[in-house]
Order: structure tokens, then sequence, then C-alpha cells
């Protein structure tokens, strides 16, 4: 058998219709080398999983895993990470669509980067806007205002952190430091995997001619409607930081939240 070049990997929850879609743009637009295609479902009560348990009978080398129990997006990727055979591993979100040559160019970028450990593509919103896709690491001096950035650069371009809805992990990176760690059940993990990348002397790399279309949050409308989403976030961020430093964060954008307020009704 020859050797898989990427292993790509989707955890799904209740998202068959993405999920599918998903899938179909892999395969629509593969790369010319050996891949494998790893679904996770994680126990959707919706019986998602085992709808695409059948795409197995369509594409040989699509494999979907029904988890027993619900695990979070973490554990999810991560049964999908330990039995992957790929050389690099490609953790896509459900809600994702691959274009034309997205896949091989991010496998061919990685090939010829000796320092790279993780590498994320340009995301576009389905209007083809440019989306969102890169972050600094959080400190206590650029907590204010804090958010996601997109470069706006036609070229490769080192970054703290990209997003995990498009996160290629490159076998160097891979035996330093393995799966996502497993403190985290969703969010945060990303941030954390590119910190460690750094930490092991790697860099993280945001490559524009890779472009995957991202139905920004559809993967994550399960977990909690979006008034109390921000409340799946605190355990991530207390892992993340630290409790000390997280409350330091939390208080400080706080009390800058509350003085934009001030000064806008003045």
């Amino acid at each position: 058998m020859p050797n898989i070049k990427i292993s790509l990997i989707i955890g799904n929850y209740n998202t068959y219709d993405l999920t599918s879609n998903c899938i179909i743009s892999i395969f629509r637009f593969a790369p010319n080398f050996e891949f494998e295609v790893i679904v996770v479902d994680d126990a959707s009560p919706d019986k998602s999983g085992q709808k695409l348990k059948l795409l197995e009978k369509k594409f040989d080398n699509l494999k979907v895993i029904l988890n027993t129990k619900n695990s979070g997006y973490v554990k999810t990727n991560n049964v999908g990470l330990k039995i992957s055979k790929g050389e690099y591993k490609l953790l896509l979100n459900s809600d994702t669509v691959v274009q034309k040559n997205s896949l091989q160019n991010l496998v061919e970028f990685a090939e010829k980067t000796d320092d790279a450990g993780v590498v994320g593509s340009k995301l576009i919103n389905i209007d083809g806007s440019l989306q969102e896709s890169c972050y600094n690491f959080p400190t206590l001096f650029n907590v204010v205002g804090y958010k996601k950035f997109d470069p706006k650069l036609d070229n490769p371009a080192v970054v703290d952190a990209v997003v995990g809805a498009v996160f290629l992990i490159t076998p160097k990176a891979y035996k330093l430091i393995g799966n996502l760690n497993e403190k985290y059940r969703s969010y945060f993990e990303d941030l954390d995997y590119c910190r460690e990348v750094k930490r092991k002397g790697l860099k993280v790399y945001y490559l524009p001619d890779s472009i995957v279309t991202h139905y920004h949050g559809e993967s994550f409308k399960q977990l909690a409607d979006p008034n109390n989403q921000w409340k799946k976030l605190i355990p991530s961020s207390i892992a993340y930081h630290g409790l000390l430093k997280h409350y330091l964060l939390y208080i400080i954008s706080w009390i800058y939240q509350k003085w934009e307020k001030h000064v806008q009704i003045k």
C-alpha cells in the first residue's frame, strides 16, 4: 500500500449536511498524492454519524468512527489523530469546504519550509469575503480590543496562531508535541498547540494561496446557544492562562468595556 501523505480529520456533531459537503469537496479537489479522510462522530443524537458511515461505500479512503459517548471537540479529534497514518495531519472543521489546490498547496508549502510546525489556510466566508483567521497570543498588554485578525497578504506569513478550522500539523510538530491537549474540551486548543509549536522552536504560518470556505461558527452551534457561548470559553481560558491570569484578563476587559460604554454615553 502506498504511503499516505496526509490524513484529514473531521469531527462531527449533529452536522451531517455540513460534514458531507466537506467530504465531497475533499474528493472533488483531491491532492495528487495519497490521502485518507477520517470522520469521528461524537455520539451525535441526530444519528448523523450513522448516515455518514454509509458514505464509506462511496469513498474508498474514507473511514467514519462512531464515539460511544460524547467526548467534546478535542478528544474527538484526538481519536482521529491516534489512528491516522498520514505523514501530515490536517484538522478540518465540519463546516469547511476546500477549494481547488488548497490541500495540495498546504502540503507542498510545508514540505519546503523546514521550520513549519503548523500551517493554516486563508479562510473566506460564504460570500467570498475574507475571514479573520489568525491570532496574536493573548497577553495582559493586548487583552483590550483583543480579537482575531486577517492578514491581507499575498505571501506566506509567520503568525502567532491560526484558528483550528484548517490546521495542518507537520511531521516535526507532531513528533515533538503529539495530539491536542485534552485539558481542553473545546476552544483554546488551537492557541495552546501553536504556543507549544513556538516553544519547540518551530513556526506557525498563514498560507494565502490555500483557500478554504468556512461557514463560521456552524460546527459549534450545537454546543451552546449564542447568548451563552461565552460561558463555554471559561474552563478553557482558565486551562490556557491559569486561574490568576484568567481573572486578571477578565477584570481588565470588563473595566475597559465599562469605560468604553461610559465614553459613548457622554
